[in-house]
């Protein structure tokens, strides 16, 4: 027998990042908010503090991510194979639990620029008809970058943000990103102390006639009280950012920005272990009545609610709605549906260097330690005669020094006596120069409901079909050029190099990023988008699905300034129109 809750204002599906935001700002509106969170609960006190970084514990044994046996995904390169689901974390590395991946996340973050938010605009413009792939379903997004820097301006806040303003107010500044837009207000604070892989890289870019600047950061390189009366500590710098918890309460995450102030609001609450199966609609089903889940003791829940806010990791708000029946899913072969297109990835690739007589002191880092260069992104650079669209940002980070799975100069053994001794021979003596890029959206990457595999709710898991395309393969090919151009600037002993050849295909044992975005895009009308530019479904008009599910594609920026704003502007529409009218925000 299904149990029934007592019924709230509006249910929030996920507590990282935009369950947290749509959380706060919803109570703050004075509306009775419940989020379900389908981890456990971890807080820095209780379940971190003062434990020691553990690299096995994190990184390897992926203590923090979600869990595969729960949470997989199947995967294949196209529809003429049989997809698989998932053992283990390779590619990405999904979020479990209260923060959800904003737990664990490295922490840089960086805005997306104006051309980046009207990519299809940017295309028709800069290249000829026939000029680039005839499967690319590239879009703009449905805001602009000025509708959306006042939320940029406050979620930096909300994080802390440290780093060198590059353009401020239309005025560029020195130090900073000169291709970033116009800012409102400069970072909240200065940027983190650099390193000598930092000081090397600058020095050579610069003397390239390239534009480096600190990595952007969310691990705050000063005391900072944000916007909410919750207090950040300092960075000490102790390396362990990526796959961590804060120790030190520097990195800006739901728990340390967020939870604190919202937990002390007598009208919300969450429940954790709550595992949401589907969203609940009336019999018009053009509204949503709330959610079922299933709780920790493995009883069905309903929780009825006047709005739905779909707020978890990307795969799966758009499996909800797959399994619920909100939007018509997608069609590759007609092109027809919404759900399930234009699911995009990224990719990266890097230059290790190897100095024998350089100590670049790994441990002394944060996650977002790093210089970067914009100067090969979209509309920074003209990639038409070259035969792609896209680019990368450049960067030389040095975000920790566990050993575990450090690079080593080529011909050193893997393992044994001969890995041991190259471990100690080479600790503290390399650098990374590294990209990480853009990935376009095609007409055969996307994502359905498996018709073989099930979770252990006994619902579909989620298919992944993805390839890389020839695209992305002549954007590495083109970049490592860059890189090793640099390389050679720097003149290590000797390096090593991982990029993409011109033949490869994905690979999802290898770490690459946990940036996916797409599959329940955020558009201008119903025909090619799952949600409009308010992140409300164009079907069911309170369901509202924040996340980087809203990308039509993803852009080189790490995404997580781009998912703070988006969500800030859909609940302020929410807060200021659609409770006082509830209804389509947008004309279909």
């Amino acid at each position: 027998m299904t149990i029934v809750n007592d019924a709230v204002d509006a249910v929030i599906v996920g507590l990282g990042w935009t369950g947290s935001i749509m959380s706060i700002e919803l109570a703050k509106a004075g509306l009775k908010v419940r989020a379900l969170e389908s981890g456990p609960e971890r807080t820095n006190a209780e379940h971190v503090y003062p434990k020691p970084a553990d690299q096995l514990g994190y990184s390897v044994r992926q203590k923090v991510f979600a869990k595969a046996s729960k949470a997989a995904l199947t995967v294949r390169h196209d529809r003429s194979q049989t997809a698989l689901p998932t053992r283990r974390w390779g590619a990405f590395k999904p979020g479990d639990g209260v923060g959800g991946a904003g737990v664990h996340w490295t922490a840089v973050l960086i805005r997306p620029t104006p051309t980046d938010l009207k990519l299809k605009t940017f295309a028709d413009q800069a290249y000829k008809p026939g000029q680039l792939q005839d499967d690319l379903q590239i879009q703009d997004f449905p805001v602009s970058y000025d509708e959306l820097e006042p939320h940029f301006d406050f979620f930096e806040k909300v994080c802390g943000a440290s780093g060198a303003t590059g353009n401020l107010r239309g005025q560029i500044q020195p130090g900073g990103d000169p291709f970033e837009g116009p800012r409102s207000n400069p970072y909240p604070m200065p940027p983190l102390q650099d390193t000598l892989n930092t000081t090397m890289f600058a020095g050579v870019a610069k003397k390239m006639g390239y534009h480096p600047f600190p990595n952007p950061s969310a691990a705050v390189s000063g005391p900072w009280t944000n916007p909410y009366g919750v207090q950040l500590a300092p960075c000490n710098y102790c390396g362990f950012c990526s796959d961590y918890f804060c120790l030190n309460y520097s990195k800006a995450s739901p728990q340390t920005t967020i939870l604190d102030a919202v937990k002390r609001m007598p009208n919300f609450s969450y429940r954790t272990d709550s595992h949401v199966i589907r969203v609940d609609l009336h019999d018009d089903r053009k509204t949503a009545k709330g959610v079922t889940y299933i709780d920790d003791k493995g009883q069905e829940v309903f929780q009825p609610a006047n709005i739905v806010i779909l707020a978890s990791f990307q795969f799966n708000n758009v499996r909800l709605m797959l399994q619920s029946g909100i939007g018509a899913p997608y069609d590759p072969a007609t092109g027809e549906g919404v759900v399930g297109r234009n699911y995009a990835f990224l990719s990266n690739g890097n230059a290790t260097l190897f100095f024998k007589d350089k100590n670049f002191n790994p441990f002394v880092s944060a996650g977002p330690t790093g210089q970067m260069i914009n100067d090969f992104s979209p509309g920074t650079f003209d990639a038409a005669p070259f035969g792609f669209i896209g680019g990368a940002k450049l960067h030389s980070s040095q975000a920790g020094g566990a050993p575990i799975g450090m690079s080593l100069p080529a011909g050193t053994p893997s393992w044994g006596a001969g890995w041991k001794k190259g471990i100690k021979d080479w600790y503290g003596h390399s650098m990374k120069i590294s990209i990480t890029t853009t990935c376009m959206s095609y007409r055969d990457n996307y994502l359905d409901l498996d018709p073989t595999y099930k979770d252990p709710y006994g619902q579909p898991l989620l298919r992944m079909t993805f390839d890389w395309k020839q695209n992305e393969l002549k954007l590495q090919q083109f970049l490592r050029d860059k890189v090793l151009a640099i390389v050679k600037e720097l003149g290590p002993d000797s390096y090593t190099e991982s990029f993409l050849k011109p033949d490869a295909h994905w690979d999802t044992t290898s770490y690459i990023s946990t940036h996916n975005v797409g599959g329940a895009v955020m558009g201008d009308t119903p025909k090619d988008s799952a949600i409009n530019k308010y992140l409300q479904s164009w079907d069911v008009h309170n369901v509202f699905v924040p996340g980087g599910n809203a990308f039509p594609q993803n852009f080189q920026a790490n995404p997580t300034d781009m998912l703070g704003a988006l969500s800030y502007y859909s609940v302020k529409a929410i807060t200021e129109q659609y409770i006082k009218k509830p209804g389509p925000l947008v004309a279909a």
